[in-house]
């Protein structure tokens, strides 16, 4: 079951560092790409499967904490789809992506300090 939980950190990890060298990769022109679309989308399934392996065992999972995160990553995904959805009909919005990277790294803050 270790195994398991740690493959899915990784995954996680993974997703969160998309999103982040993502979004400094296009700093200088924002939008949205791939790995940015992506790797929200990775965050939210493996926080989702990794709460649910949690809460499988005997460890304690600080709801608040976690609720506090699904927000942000999925706020941090719906920045990232409307924006991909708007980059496609020509009407790209840099602010999106710039939210998308900056509420990435406050869940990442959030993970990390809290």
């Amino acid at each position: 079951m270790d195994f398991v939980k740690d493959l899915f950190v990784l995954l996680h990890l993974v997703g969160m560092a998309a999103i982040v060298g993502g979004w400094i990769a296009v700093a200088r022109a924002p939008k949205v790409i791939p790995p940015i679309l992506w790797g929200a989308r990775a965050q939210v399934l493996t926080g989702l499967i990794l709460v649910g392996l949690l809460e499988a065992t005997d460890e304690t999972v600080n709801n608040a904490k976690i609720g506090v995160k699904l927000v942000v990553a999925l706020a941090v995904a719906a920045c990232a789809e409307i924006g991909n959805a708007r980059q496609k009909r020509d009407e790209a919005n840099p602010m999106l992506v710039n939210a998308a990277g900056g509420l990435a790294l406050l869940n990442t803050a959030i993970a990390v300090l809290w």
